[in-house]
């Protein structure tokens, strides 16, 4: 990525300042442009999650989401507007405040169509029902029936609502460490990994970051009034994103994730 990052720093005519910042699958450098903007040149790779972000972008048009200056879509590569990367929205220590920003930056992007040519809830959802009878089965032959009736329920919800995926862009992975300070608005969103769908598909994050502060019920009461959606609903579209999260733990060998299993709890009243 470092190698690919000099042959775009010489074409589209950046300076690098500073060192790069390295997140999960990306490298970020800061930059400024021939103009003296001050920019942030985004390397990653091609995948099911990263593609369209650009497109993403494009779409919002800088409301509430970092600006997108210029994209090679072949590579991923995204010059984009600099924000403080020292001041993410996790720093805000009253987490019910953070929620609250984060619900209206939610609400915001959330309420735009999906641009054609993204992936699309509906098929995410088909891929987990084809995939739930083996995990399932794996649990039991473990002997874990307590994660096996989590998940088996978690299932049954998703199955209320699977139905009627939605039309509208969604973040997929909007926490309070991918909304950083900025200068023309208080707080953006950065890094979406976007599909169509339901807005009450994107609430899991919320709660699952800083999952132990605060009471969940109140979080996820604040993100369902911010939004204004159905409480019934967000709560069958975040089941199914806790199944969506313990498929991968269970496929990869690994056990459910504990504060997810919290979560799912108080969605299930338990």
């Amino acid at each position: 990525l470092l190698e690919r990052g000099e042959r775009f720093l010489g074409r589209w005519g950046l300076r690098q300042e500073g060192a790069p910042m390295r997140g999960q699958v990306s490298v970020v450098l800061p930059v400024v442009c021939r103009d003296g903007t001050r920019a942030a040149l985004k390397l990653q790779d091609v995948d099911e999650e990263t593609a369209g972000e650009g497109l993403a972008l494009r779409t919002w048009g800088g409301d509430g989401v970092v600006r997108l200056l210029a994209e090679d879509a072949e590579t991923g590569t995204l010059l984009l507007e600099r924000l403080d990367e020292d001041r993410p929205l996790s720093g805000v220590p009253d987490v019910m405040k953070a929620t609250g920003v984060l619900a209206g930056l939610l609400a915001r992007i959330t309420a735009v169509p999906a641009p054609a040519g993204l992936r699309r809830l509906d098929g995410v959802v088909a891929g987990m029902f084809e995939r739930l009878p083996a995990v399932l089965a794996a649990l039991a032959s473990l002997g874990a029936d307590g994660d096996r009736r989590l998940l088996a329920d978690c299932a049954a919800a998703l199955r209320e609502v699977a139905d009627e995926p939605g039309d509208r862009l969604l973040h997929w992975d909007l926490h309070f460490d991918n909304v950083l300070a900025g200068e023309r608005e208080p707080w953006l969103v950065i890094d979406p990994k976007p599909l169509a769908g339901d807005p009450c598909f994107e609430l899991l994050p919320a709660l699952w970051n800083r999952t132990w502060e605060g009471s969940l019920e109140r979080r996820f009461d604040l993100l369902t009034e911010v939004l204004g959606v159905d409480r019934d609903r967000a709560r069958a579209w975040t089941l199914g994103r806790v199944l969506q999260n313990s498929l991968w733990c269970v496929e990869e060998g690994e056990g459910l994730d504990a504060a997810q299993v919290a979560i799912a709890g108080v969605m299930l009243g338990r």
